[in-house]
C-alpha cells in the first residue's frame, strides 16, 4: 500500500541528468547578468530582465516543465532576457535563455530513502532537513528550494527586474520581496486538489494518514499566495480554486491561458486502420480519472474493435494495472512512455479519438495538444477542461464511465463528425491558445509589480 502511494503521489518525476550544480547559465556565468535601468530611466516598452524560478521542470511529465519551457522562449522572442533557476528535474531550454542549475538531493524520488543517507547531511542542515522530511513521508522540495533561491541571491546577487514563480510558492517569495524584488507567481491550480482526489481514493486510514503527511507543504503555500499581490492563474476555474482553496484576494490575479506550439502540434496524415482512442496518463493518479476511461474503453470494445493508446504508463500492479486485467482488455492497449514530442504528434496521427478523463485540470495540455492535432476530443468538464475544449470537443461530467463510453463510442461511429470537430478544434487553438500573447499579458503583470514594489505598496 504504501509504496504504490508514494509512485502515485509523485509519478513520473525520475529523470537522469548529468548536468552540473549552481553557477553557470545556458549563457555564461549568472553574475554576468545585465543590470536594469533606474526605475527613472525605464520606459514603458524596456526590455525586462526576467528570472523564471521552477523548483521542478521536468519536460516530459506535468505542465510545469512545459510552461517554463515556452513561457521563457516567448519571453526572449519578445526581446527581453531570460534566466531559469531550477531544482532537479530540469528543463530543456532555447539556447538564449540562462538556466541556473540548483543542487538537490532529490530523495523524495527514491523509494529507498533510507539508504540516500550521506554523512555529508550531518553538515549541511537543509540538506539533512530535505532528507529526514522525504523519510518521514513528507514533500520538502517547494520549501528547500526556496531556501536555495534566498541563497543564491544573496551568494550571486544577480540584477533582476521581475522575479516570477512557476507554482513552488515558497517562504523564499516572501523574503525575496522583502528585500525589494518584484515577484509574481503562476498558480496552475491548488494541489489542495490533487490532495481531496487522493484522500478520497485512499483504502484506509494509513493510507489518508500518508497522504495528509505528503500535503503539509500546502499551508506554506496558502500563506505565501494570500501575500502576494500579482498572481496568474492558466484558467478561470483555477482563479475560482485559488481563491476558495488558498483564500487568495481574486483581485490579485489575472488570468493567462497557456499557449499550445501549433508548429509542433499539427495534423498529420493518418496511418492505421483498427479505430484507435489516444490518451495520457500520470501513473495512477486519481486526479487524472483513468480508471474510469478504462472502464469506458471496456464498454467501447463490446461493439467497436478499437485500440486504446496510452501515452505513459501504470503503476506496475497498481491499481490501473490491476483493473486492466480485470476488464480484459491488455491486449487491446498500447503503452509508450518517455517519448519525445515528434513522437507524440505521430502517434495522434493515428488517433480517431483523443480522451481526456481528468477529475479536474488546472488548464489541460493534452486536450490543446490534440486539438491542435485535428484530432476530435472527449474530454470531462472538470477545472479549465471547458474553456480550452469549448464548442471543439465533447465534454461529459467527471467521474462518469458511461457517459464516457457514450461519448467515444459515438465519435467512432461517425466519421463526418469526427471531421467536422477536427477542423474546428485546430482552428480554435491556433486562434485563440498562442504563446506569443501569453508572454504579452504575462509581461503586463511583470510590469505591474514593478509599479507596485516602485511604489512601496
Amino acid at each position: 500500500m504504501v509504496t504504490g502511494t508514494l509512485r502515485r503521489l509523485l509519478p513520473g518525476s525520475v529523470i537522469s541528468s548529468s548536468a552540473s550544480a549552481t553557477g553557470t547559465t545556458a549563457a555564461g556565468p549568472t553574475e554576468s547578468s545585465s543590470v536594469p535601468s533606474s526605475e527613472a530611466e525605464r520606459r514603458p516598452d524596456d526590455p525586462l530582465d526576467i528570472c523564471l524560478l521552477s523548483y521542478r521542470s521536468n519536460p516530459y511529465s506535468g505542465g510545469q516543465g512545459v510552461y517554463v519551457k515556452y513561457l521563457s522562449r516567448a519571453l526572449t522572442d519578445l526581446g527581453h532576457s531570460v534566466d531559469v533557476i531550477s531544482g532537479k528535474p530540469y528543463p530543456e531550454l532555447n539556447d538564449d535563455v540562462g538556466l541556473v542549475k540548483l543542487p538537490g538531493e532529490n530523495v523524495v524520488d527514491e523509494l529507498d530513502r533510507l539508504g540516500q543517507f550521506e554523512a555529508s547531511y550531518l553538515r549541511d542542515p537543509l540538506a539533512l532537513y530535505e532528507w529526514l522530511s522525504a523519510l518521514t513521508g513528507g514533500f520538502p522540495d517547494p520549501y528547500v528550494f526556496g531556501r536555495q533561491v534566498v541563497d543564491y541571491f544573496e551568494e550571486c546577487e544577480p540584477e533582476y527586474d521581475v522575479i516570477h514563480d512557476n507554482q513552488s510558492l515558497c517562504h523564499g517569495l516572501h523574503t525575496l520581496r522583502e528585500r525589494g524584488h518584484p515577484v509574481v507567481a503562476t498558480v496552475h491550480h491548488p494541489i489542495t486538489v490533487d490532495r481531496d482526489a487522493d484522500l478520497a481514493a485512499a483504502d484506509d486510514w494509513g493510507e489518508r494518514l500518508l497522504i495528509r503527511r505528503w500535503y503539509r507543504f500546502l499551508r506554506m503555500q496558502r500563506e505565501v499566495v494570500r501575500e502576494l499581490p500579482h498572481v496568474l492563474t492558466v484558467s478561470e476555474s483555477a482563479k475560482r480554486r485559488t481563491v476558495t482553496d488558498f483564500g487568495a484576494d481574486p483581485d490579485a490575479i489575472r488570468v493567462v491561458h497557456n499557449g499550445i506550439d501549433t508548429d509542433l502540434f499539427e495534423p498529420v496524415d493518418r496511418s492505421a486502420d483498427r479505430p484507435r482512442v489516444m490518451t495520457t496518463v500520470s501513473a495512477d493518479v486519481p486526479l487524472k480519472g483513468t480508471r474510469h476511461l478504462l472502464e469506458a474503453f471496456a464498454a467501447v470494445r463490446d461493439s467497436i474493435d478499437a485500440e486504446l493508446v496510452v501515452v505513459g504508463e501504470f503503476d506496475e500492479g497498481g491499481d490501473c494495472d490491476q483493473l486492466v486485467s480485470e476488464l480484459g482488455i491488455a491486449d487491446a492497449i498500447e503503452t509508450h512512455s518517455e517519448i519525445s514530442y515528434e513522437r507524440m504528434v505521430e502517434l495522434y496521427g493515428t488517433a480517431d479519438v483523443a480522451v481526456v478523463p481528468s477529475i479536474y485540470e488546472g488548464f489541460g495540455l493534452p486536450a490543446g495538444e490534440a486539438l491542435a492535432c485535428g484530432v476530435p476530443v472527449v474530454a470531462t468538464t472538470g477545472g479549465g477542461l471547458p474553456e480550452v475544449v469549448g464548442d471543439a470537443g465533447v465534454l461529459v461530467e467527471p467521474g462518469d464511465s458511461d457517459a464516457l463510453a457514450e461519448a467515444i463510442g459515438d465519435l467512432l461511429a461517425d466519421d463526418e463528425r469526427r471531421r467536422q470537430l477536427s477542423e474546428r478544434g485546430r482552428e480554435r487553438i491556433v486562434e485563440e491558445f498562442d504563446w506569443e500573447q501569453a508572454a504579452r499579458e504575462t509581461v503586463r503583470t511583470y510590469r505591474d509589480a514593478i509599479e507596485t514594489q516602485g511604489s512601496g505598496a
